[in-house]
């Protein structure tokens, strides 16, 4: 789909979710401004996990459901929920917003260091396990010794 249609759902379905919600952002190819994109990516940290539920069942058919990953239909677009906490919320925006190439960049530049960039949300951690990153997504380029991208740029 465009881009245009894809921010419009996504932003639909922010406003239907936000009273349920702490935080919400969209991620992914939409966050990166990409023409075209294949589905939404939404990533959020509940506020009232019963009523974010009920509201996220209004929105569509469930596709795939999770602890931590939630998928439904919607209009005819496939809406991607990736459900963070404050600790995890940065990485997970990071990461759901990629690009796939990006992330592996990340990914190799943290193995060579001896560190690990941990899809889940755990951050960024050296190889005694500390966390190094991830309480902004800056801090993750930071640590990394690498200038920061902004999401078009990834």
């Amino acid at each position: 789909m465009e881009l245009k249609r894809g921010q419009a759902l996504a932003q639909e379905v922010i406003d239907i979710l936000r009273p349920h919600c702490e935080k919400i952002e969209v991620a992914g190819s939409i966050r990166r401004k990409k023409p075209f994109v294949h589905d939404v990516d939404i990533v959020l940290i509940p506020a009232n996990q019963g009523a974010l539920l009920t509201a996220l069942q209004g929105l569509g058919s469930r596709v795939k459901e999770g602890p931590a990953i939630m998928q439904r239909q919607y209009k005819g677009a496939s809406i991607d929920f990736y459900i963070a906490s404050p600790e995890t919320w940065f990485t997970l925006l990071l990461i759901r917003t990629g690009s796939k190439e990006h992330n592996i960049r990340l990914t190799t530049l943290a193995k060579r260091r001896g560190w690990h960039l941990h899809a889940s949300g755990k951050g960024l951690t050296d190889e005694f396990g500390r966390r190094v990153a991830g309480d902004s997504e800056e801090s993750f380029f930071r640590g990394l010794g690498i200038a920061y991208l902004l999401p078009e740029q990834r």
